[in-house]
């Protein structure tokens, strides 16, 4: 999605499910657009594995996310001392966090403005049998 359409969103859906499955509901939601079927649009971000996300989305990440919506801090060094964390490490982080879609950056020269598009992340944790063990393993 564009960034002004994530502006008008305010859910993110957050998985887990193999990559075939991911692959089949692309391919599946393709194939309902080319028949001119709407598709649910909800933003989702899939992880392959529990341990991918609880790795990612850690409760000192979930904190940052958090701060950000909450304060709208107007560069990354004011969301360091938001969080009362080092630049650097701040900085990596919303990298981290910008290559996922779950932040993005207004730029303003050297200043670089983060932004959390939504209002809501609902975590949908499936608990399948059929999944393998590295899989399936929760922390």
């Amino acid at each position: 999605m564009e960034r002004e359409q994530l502006r008008t969103e305010s859910t993110l859906v957050v998985t887990v499910k193999s990559s075939e499955e991911f692959h089949d509901d692309v391919s599946a939601g393709i194939e309902a657009l080319e028949r001119d079927e709407t598709v649910d649009s909800t933003p989702t971000l899939s992880f392959a594995s529990y341990d991918d996300l609880m790795d990612t989305l850690t409760p000192r990440v979930l904190d940052l996310i958090e701060a950000i919506q909450r304060e709208e801090p107007t560069s990354i060094n004011e969301t360091a001392r938001v969080v009362d964390r080092d630049v650097k490490n701040v900085h990596e982080e919303l990298g981290r966090l910008a290559r996922l879609g779950i932040v993005f950056f207004d730029e303003d020269g050297q200043s670089k403005r983060p932004i959390v598009w939504f209002d809501e992340m609902l975590i949908n944790l499936p608990f399948d049998p059929d999944l393998d063990e590295t899989t399936a393993a929760a922390p």
